[in-house]
């Protein structure tokens, strides 16, 4: 898994890219009330919003960590937004991407790192 200084993590599934925030990132929201997911098909680039996620405490933007297609989301959040503070690293990921190279993970924090980031 790979992270962003933004907390979101990565995880690759094939030739796919799943994409979700942190445990860090959910506890500081506090209880996750609304999730807006992005279309099905939307090619991003990196850093464009593509997810909205409203809390009790804020409402935050989910950034595309890099370029790529959009090409599955999670329902599930739509109509259980608190997944996210239940299961923030598995059931609870926001969509998945397909990349034209998957080598620019390469570029994001490995787990330590990212620990190190929120120390």
């Amino acid at each position: 898994m790979k992270y962003t200084k933004e907390h979101e993590w990565l995880r690759v599934e094939g030739d796919l890219v799943v994409v979700g925030i942190t445990e860090h990132a959910a506890t500081a929201l506090g209880d996750v009330v609304f999730v807006e997911l992005p279309e099905v098909e939307t090619v991003v680039a990196e850093g464009d919003e593509v997810a909205v996620i409203e809390s009790v405490k804020a409402a935050s933007d989910i950034l595309a960590p890099t370029a790529g297609e959009i090409v599955a989301v999670n329902d599930l959040l739509v109509d259980n937004p608190g997944l996210v503070n239940e299961d923030p690293l598995g059931a609870a990921w926001f969509f998945k991407m397909r990349l034209d190279d998957l080598s620019v993970l390469d570029d994001f924090l490995d787990e330590d790192e990212y620990n190190e980031l929120i120390a």
